[in-house]
């Protein structure tokens, strides 16, 4: 975390300096800082901040593909009019233990269209999951929740 606000100063620092302060010039301070810690990690010693950084952008990316994928598919399902839909709802066991993990895990799932977290067990272990389209195969449904979402997320919080 440390680190992580050092880039913040560099950045701040960079602002001050170019006198601009647009989202441009934040972001190429941001990445000028990065690269600036990055060299001189030799000296301080390693720091888990670059790792966490590559996989929060990674999430990142791989969470928009998902979003434009969901919405293709709905669309598809919506405007096709032989397409057959089946519903469901279905149990994800859950690998997430703390309350900001399942909370995160579950608004992303609601986020992505087509599904919608239901509810939690009491002993929040399963994720209740309704979707438009379970399909034939619910257990593809169920690792692409736990392969996709859960194991990233888990990656970048952890």
């Amino acid at each position: 975390m440390g680190t992580f606000l050092l880039n913040l100063l560099l950045t701040l620092a960079w602002i001050a300096l170019t006198g601009q302060f647009t989202l441009a010039n934040f972001g190429f301070g941001f990445l000028l800082g990065y690269v600036m810690l990055w060299l001189v990690q030799r000296v301080t010693g390693p720091s888990s901040y670059f790792a966490k950084a590559r996989q929060t952008l990674a999430f990142v990316l791989f969470f928009v593909r998902e979003v434009i994928k969901a919405n293709l598919q709905v669309a598809y399902m919506v405007l096709n009019l032989r397409y057959r839909l089946h519903p469901g709802v279905i149990a994800v066991p859950l690998e997430a233990r703390t309350d900001t993990e399942i909370t995160l895990l579950a608004n992303l799932i609601t986020l992505t269209p087509g599904s919608l977290s239901i509810d939690v067990s009491a002993d929040r272990k399963v994720l209740y999951i309704h979707t438009m389209d379970l399909g034939d195969d619910p257990a593809r449904f169920r690792r692409e929740i736990k392969d996709g979402f859960e194991r990233r997320l888990l990656e970048v919080l952890r």
